[in-house]
């Protein structure tokens, strides 16, 4: 008689021990179903499912459509663990600068109209452009590449206003051009002032504006600059001067760095500037600096609306003056330097550490939230793109003995355009 079990039903298996075929089946189905789980398992945590999950990006590219171009296009099986662009996430400054010939600048020194002599590197004789071709890309995220129409319709109906000294005026000029190629002739223009410029796109009701106040604070050097670091006098408790050209402004985008640096010690003066010299003191710089962005800080909490109004501050600039910063031997600065430096986490005499820390303290303690623009740390590496011996002075180009002696000559603190101030605002408008 056999000992497998009746499909009939109408005998029973001995209770002391499954029969053997009862067995192996059983191990069978319980090793079926194992190998079952397993590899359900090793699909589901495959790195296919784990990008899926994180929602990371693929290299060069980002997946909202209105940031496609046909330069994005890559091989779907190259994949990058980076997660797209979020604020409150992503840290900018830590990244590399990546060569790419195929980016191509929004616009020339020679196609946009509204540049100053100053920063025009190569309508001024600059005949290396590498350094128009380096892409900034940040570790941990993707950021996202600057499309003109999309930035117009952010800024549809608004007021943008930068405020601060020549580099924030370099990084307004930067935008303007970076979106004036797609506006019609007839439907923009630019209305340059001593201290404030507006550049209208009529069609989006959008203007994109400059106020020069390179101290933020009041100085006697604010509309007749004066050469001598040694003779401006700050009004370190007053902004009321300037400040009243910045209300009814919908997105304000504040610097305040180079000017402060002129010299260790900065004369400052509490109330009005009517008894001349008499009466001012005179601080080290950090210090006026504190007194001067907490006047700052004031009378954005005590005045804006964050409901209405959103503030930007862009760090500061580094300057690239003294080239045994990046073991470079000679007295040459910023000169002839065509790339950017490689070394991770690079920080120059440039930069004051100091002055940074003053910008974190106060701007923490405000009640009205203010979104850093992080470029110290990116810039820093770009030796490479200054304007150098490619720029004016005193209203007129170098001429050929200033050009031989760029130790008194080149200017390693101004930007050539197009170039890395294109990126600060590829980043300012990330953060919109």
């Amino acid at each position: 008689m056999s000992l497998a079990p009746s499909t009939s039903g109408t005998m029973k298996p001995s209770r002391a021990r499954p029969p053997l075929p009862i067995t192996i089946a059983l191990v069978l189905c319980v090793f079926a179903f194992l190998v079952l789980l397993y590899t359900e398992t090793i699909t589901f945590l495959s790195p296919k499912s784990i990008f899926k999950l994180k929602s990371c990006s693929r290299k060069n590219t980002v997946t909202n459509s209105n940031y496609r171009t046909a330069e994005n296009n890559v091989d779907d099986s190259i994949v990058d663990d980076r997660f797209e662009f979020d604020p409150e996430e992503c840290n900018v400054a830590n990244g590399k600068w990546v060569f790419n010939r195929s980016i191509k600048p929004l616009y020339t020194d020679r196609s946009c109209p509204y540049l100053d002599r100053q920063v025009s590197c190569v309508k001024n004789g600059r005949l290396d452009s590498d350094y128009r071709h380096w892409e900034w890309q940040p570790e941990d995220c993707t950021l996202p590449r600057f499309n003109q129409e999309l930035a117009l319709k952010k800024l549809r109906g608004k007021r943008l206003l930068f405020v601060g000294d020549s580099l924030q005026r370099g990084q307004w000029q930067s935008l303007v051009c970076m979106v004036e190629s797609i506006i019609p002739e007839d439907k923009k223009s630019l209305k340059r002032g001593r201290s404030h410029s507006i550049f209208k796109a009529k069609e989006y009701n959008a203007t994109i504006e400059f106020y020069w106040a390179p101290f933020l604070v009041e100085s006697n050097s604010d509309l007749h600059i004066i050469a001598d670091p040694k003779q401006r006098i700050l009004k370190v408790d007053s902004v009321s001067k300037h400040a009243k050209h910045w209300l009814g402004v919908d997105i304000l985008v504040f610097n305040s760095y180079v000017w402060w640096m002129s010299g260790l010690r900065i004369k400052a003066l509490w109330g009005s500037f009517s008894n001349g010299e008499e009466g001012y003191e005179e601080l080290d710089a950090p210090v006026a600096y504190r007194i001067g962005l907490k006047t700052w800080a004031n009378w954005v909490d005590s005045t804006v609306n964050p409901n209405n109004t959103r503030v930007f501050f862009t760090t500061m600039s580094p300057t690239h003056t003294r080239s045994e910063d990046w073991n470079k031997k000679g007295k040459l600065k910023c000169f002839n330097e065509t790339k950017p430096v490689m070394k991770k986490r690079h920080w120059g005499t440039g930069s004051d550490k100091r002055i940074m820390s003053v910008v974190t303290n106060v701007v923490e303690k405000m009640k009205v939230p203010v979104t850093f623009i992080n470029v110290t740390q990116i810039s820093e590496y770009r030796i490479d793109a200054h304007s150098s011996i490619y720029t004016e002075t005193g209203g007129r180009l170098l001429n050929e003995e200033e050009r031989a002696d760029p130790e008194h000559h080149a200017d390693c603190i101004h930007w050539c355009l197009p170039g890395v101030p294109d990126t600060w605002n590829q980043i300012f408008f990330a953060h919109l």
